[in-house]
């Protein structure tokens, strides 16, 4: 009874919020169509998107994903990279760690693609958190610093926080305190800098844990309080629990067991009844260990807590997967239909070649035959041959250009010298052409002009007889 009713107030919650998220969403994906500057767009996505996938993945998996079919529709790889990244991330969250960084790795193959250096801090900042799954420091560090390098040069500091944020949490993991100290007290610094205060609850909780390990006890303790405060002014349930287990784990570790069990009690009612039933499960077995060789009573009731969060975080997972699996099979479609479209181009492309390359052929066989007879300027026929030339170079510049661009790996100055290239060996080839054309063209109109001047003048030298009648 008690699983069913916390399932249906997840959905009850997710009903309700998806409402008001479908009005804003109509919104955004308006502004993304009008907005020109790729850096905005970023940020327009990151304003939206970042609001909701800390409150409900599944949610703010399903908004990506209308972000993703806009931005495949309008051909807008910005948005496209924004949307990936954010279902990568989700998909973390869901503990699908191959599945996030596949798409992880496709966003920054994209991103790369793009150039824009913003663009590729972002999806490598969101890769690195693969890394760090995998237990990949070194390489997660490295690409965490360059984001966070530039961001800073950017001046995107909410992006440099979230990177220092994440290399402090990797030191505390590797017990570098020193290193963890420096970067989580950046995050912080920027944070304050910056007035973003939703991530504050995180940041503090990392430095109470640092100075707690440091056994710097009046610090760790501030931090924690302040962290608890940052979560309850933010009215944010999650954190609220974050930072009662985070403080109540340290108070165990110094063997203050009064306070930790005061402060684990606390992040189990936070969010019972909730969407956040599941965080229950950490603080009910540290409250677990605490009881069952003192009180075999409490020890039973957080036992039962324990398994309860269990079950619950098991059904809502069940449902989670059932909606993934439906999210994967409209991926696949988005998929098929982008490769159509895109073959569908490609043949309409190769038709507009054909119709080209059939058009120069006519040109070139009308200039022909009327040159013959009534083209005899030569100005006009040099003219003609130029404007012949241009349409053969454009039109090999037309089919060659995007084998120049994949030879060049997409490098202007290299494209521009194969063109330069091309025009070379072009020009002596007119040349000689044109030289012909006009010669060859102007004897036979001369020839044809020859020819009817000696028509009329044997005409005006030989009347006929009645013309010596008149």
């Amino acid at each position: 009874m008690v699983m069913k009713r916390i399932v249906f107030l997840c959905f009850l919650q997710f009903s309700v919020a998806a409402f008001a998220q479908d009005q804003s969403l109509d919104s955004l994906l308006e502004r993304i169509s009008s907005e020109r500057n790729e850096n905005k767009r970023i940020d327009l996505i990151n304003a939206f998107l970042g609001s909701t996938s800390e409150i409900d993945p599944v949610m703010d998996m399903q908004n990506a994903q209308k972000i993703l079919i806009k931005a495949q529709q309008m051909n807008d790889q910005i948005a496209e990279v924004m949307a990936l990244t954010e279902i990568g991330y989700d998909y973390r969250a869901f503990g699908n760690t191959q599945k996030s960084l596949e798409i992880n790795l496709k966003a920054t193959r994209i991103a790369h693609e793009t150039g824009n250096e913003k663009l590729i801090a972002h999806s490598e900042l969101n890769l690195a958190h693969n890394y760090k799954d995998q237990l990949d420091f070194p390489k997660a560090i490295k690409m965490y610093l360059s984001a966070a390098e530039t961001s800073g040069r950017l001046k995107d500091y909410l992006m440099q926080e979230w990177a220092y944020t994440s290399l402090g949490e990797i030191y505390i993991q590797m017990n570098k305190l020193d290193s963890a100290l420096n970067y989580v007290q950046r995050a912080y610094e920027l944070c304050m800098q910056i007035h973003h205060n939703d991530f504050s609850p995180a940041i503090l909780q990392f430095l109470g844990s640092i100075h707690g390990k440091m056994g710097h006890s009046a610090l760790a303790r501030s931090y924690f309080d302040m962290a608890i405060q940052e979560a309850g002014t933010s009215k944010s349930i999650r954190w609220l629990n974050e930072s009662y287990t985070a403080a109540a784990l340290y108070y165990y570790e110094i063997k203050q067991l009064d306070s930790s069990i005061y402060y684990a009690k606390k992040a189990v009612s936070i969010v019972q009844n909730t969407a956040f039933s599941n965080k229950r499960i950490k603080p009910a077995k540290l409250l677990l260990d605490l009881y069952k060789n003192v009180n075999s009573d409490s020890a039973l009731k957080y036992s039962e807590i324990y398994r309860i969060s269990n079950d619950s975080l098991f059904n809502v997972k069940i449902i989670q997967q059932s909606q993934l699996m439906l999210f994967e099979n409209e991926l696949q479609r988005q998929e098929f239909e982008k490769n159509k479209l895109a073959e569908e181009y490609q043949r309409k492309q190769h038709i507009q070649y054909v119709i080209i390359a059939l058009g120069l052929l006519c040109f070139i066989i009308l200039f022909l035959a009327l040159s013959r007879s009534f083209i005899t300027n030569t100005k006009l026929i040099a003219f003609l041959g130029v404007m012949a030339l241009l349409f053969v170079f454009e039109f090999l510049n037309l089919i060659l250009h995007p084998f120049l661009e994949e030879a060049t790996n997409h490098n202007p100055l290299l494209t521009l010298l194969a063109l330069v290239c091309i025009a070379a060996l072009l020009i002596p080839l007119h040349h000689r052409i044109e030289k012909w054309a006009i010669q060859a063209l102007v004897e036979k109109n001369k020839k044809i002009r020859l020819a009817n001047a000696k028509k009329t003048i044997a005409i005006l030298e030989n009347p006929s007889p009645h013309e010596k009648q008149r």
